[in-house]
């Protein structure tokens, strides 16, 4: 493929695809004199059902302010069929976020603000369809650290014709503070994060969204598509449980129910999504959309509610000297009797979905799925002579004498992943198989690499697949270890080499993935940015994929 010419985000981005139209609206985006600065966040929706969308804003002042909101059916507002008002002030730290009721199923919409005199920018979204659809389009993104570059994917995806809906599977934000990850590129293009410490009060959480949604990408996807969302760890605290974090100190930074709190309270005001329903809380954070005969999308909460204390292979590094006490380690660790992954009610909730999928004919089940759930052990890095003994080396890599140790004994490359919850990945298998589904379509984040799986179930059976998406901005973790790119296609290789359920991976890119669903077959676009150091990109597929049936249950097979 000719490699296409350098563009910046106000062109087109032809390298998308030659069937997906990429349609930029600069016009729908010109916001009144005055506009940026009070509507300085920009414009989002979400959280659809087929007569209802969330729309969201922020304005910049510094007292109590009303907005008002419109709802169009055409570009120029001639026909506006909601509207209504709502309130900002310091209490929802001056976001608004209201529900406009009473569309029409399947229906594409255009909203904006007013406020202070002027107007927002004029977002576009749409409502679940109901009856027949013949053909879907989700953009799956990940892991976005305002640190290490700018958001160019989120600004690809407002441009691709092909996408109506963009699930975000968490990591929205990152918690770390100016001298964090990240922090020595951050310095130098000039994307240091705010506040300067790491994140842990309401007022730090209020500001590290805020400057999040300060990048132009951004604006752009949020005004463009209507998001689905789901949270991962980052939104709160590296690694979190029900009863704590990795990365929280009680010592440092005080008590982790509060930190929590404020994350959680942070992200439902900065995020377009629903308000918890009658019984449930903000932190039983899962949805269930339903995209008329064709496809049903079910995310998943996989921190706070249920999620047992992660295992860490520090206290097991002298213990284990071969493959049968690796193997008993697994045994009695990761696939311990009652190490939960999901909430009682969550699982509940997904038994109902799949049931009502299957007695619709629906062919499609998707699962947003914050972290990968295919196998992923780690190959005798060593033996196969994709790196240098560290025993022979006076300064190795830490990454590199990590990934020989753990290949040595034929480890999971991260107990933090479903491979760190044997038990609940089965009982989540057994109870889709229970209701009659194997076929299932996880779409997946967390790992920052590109991933083509196939799954099944510890006995062999097919469980369905598994797209994984990079990150938009962070790193892959073989190039962030020190790994120079050679070595580390080399190890993508080998890992989808040595792990049946991989077939493919990249961990070279950052980018999205592209998921197109007609009632026959799907297919699967990853796409890479060129660059995330400036605002100057293209994008391209550096693989494609269709999702088939056949007599083994759901396939991929490279295009």
């Amino acid at each position: 493929m000719r490699k296409p010419a350098s563009v910046t985000r106000r062109t087109t981005l032809a390298a998308i695809s030659a069937t997906a139209a990429v349609a930029a609206l600069p016009t729908l985006a010109r916001a009144a004199t005055g506009g940026a600065e009070v509507f300085r966040h920009g414009v989002a929706s979400g959280d659809p059902d087929a007569t209802s969308v969330v729309l969201w804003t922020r304005v910049t002042v510094s007292a109590p302010l009303e907005v008002e909101w419109e709802v169009a059916s055409d570009p120029r507002f001639a026909r506006i069929v909601r509207q209504g008002r709502a309130s900002a002030g310091p209490e929802r730290d001056f976001t608004v976020k209201v529900l406009a009721e009473g569309l029409e199923p399947g229906g594409r919409y255009f909203y904006r603000f007013r406020a202070a005199g002027v107007t927002s920018r004029v977002g576009q979204t749409r409502t679940l369809p109901v009856g027949r659809v013949e053909q879907l389009g989700i953009a799956l993104a990940s892991c976005s650290n305002f640190a290490f570059g700018y958001f160019n994917a989120y600004d690809a995806i407002a441009r691709d014709g092909a996408v109506d809906f963009v699930l975000h599977t968490g990591d929205y934000i990152y918690e770390y503070g100016a001298d964090g990850w990240g922090g020595d590129i951050a310095r130098q293009i000039g994307r240091v994060h705010e506040p300067a410490n790491e994140i842990v009060s309401l007022f730090d959480y209020r500001t590290r969204h805020a400057q999040y949604k300060t990048d132009a990408g951004s604006q752009a996807m949020l005004a463009a598509k209507p998001l689905l969302a789901c949270w991962d760890d980052h939104e709160s605290a590296n690694n979190p449980w029900t009863g704590g974090a990795q990365n929280h100190q009680p010592d440092k930074e005080g008590d982790w129910v509060d930190r929590r709190a404020a994350s959680i309270q942070a992200y439902f005001e900065w995020m377009p999504v629903r308000e918890p329903g009658p019984g449930r809380t903000r932190m039983q954070f899962w949805r269930t959309w339903v995209f008329g005969d064709l496809a049903t999308l079910a995310t998943l909460e996989t921190r706070h509610t249920a999620r047992a204390r992660q295992i860490d292979y520090d206290p097991y590094r002298k213990t284990i000297t071969s493959y049968a006490a690796a193997r008993e380690m697994e045994r009695d660790t990761f696939g311990a009797v009652g190490r939960a992954m999901l909430a009682r009610e969550l699982e509940a909730d997904l038994t109902a979905a799949w049931t009502q999928s299957k007695l619709g004919n629906l062919p499609w089940r998707l699962i947003g799925n914050p972290m990968p759930i295919a196998r992923t052990r780690v190959p005798d890095v060593v033996g196969l002579g994709l790196i240098p003994d560290p025993a022979s080396q006076s300064k190795p890599l830490s990454a590199a004498v990590d990934m020989a140790w753990k290949g040595k004994w034929n480890l999971p490359f991260y107990p933090d992943t479903w491979d760190g919850y044997d038990w609940a990945r089965e009982r989540l298998y057994s109870q889709a198989r229970e209701a009659g589904v194997d076929d299932l379509v996880f779409l997946t984040g967390d790992s920052h690499s590109f991933w083509a799986n196939r799954l099944a179930n510890a006995a062999g059976q097919p469980m369905g697949v598994e797209l994984g998406t990079s990150g938009v901005t962070s790193p892959g973790d073989f190039i962030e270890s020190g790994f120079d790119p050679a070595t580390a296609a080399r190890l993508d290789a080998a890992f989808a080499e040595h792990n049946p359920e991989v077939v493919w991976t990249d961990n070279l890119h950052q980018g999205y993935v592209r998921v197109v669903l007609t009632r026959n077959e799907g297919r699967a676009s990853f796409i890479a940015m060129s660059n995330i150091r400036s605002q100057r990109y293209t994008a391209r597929p550096v693989s494609e994929w269709r999702m088939v049936r056949g007599d083994a249950g759901l396939d991929l097979i490279r295009m």
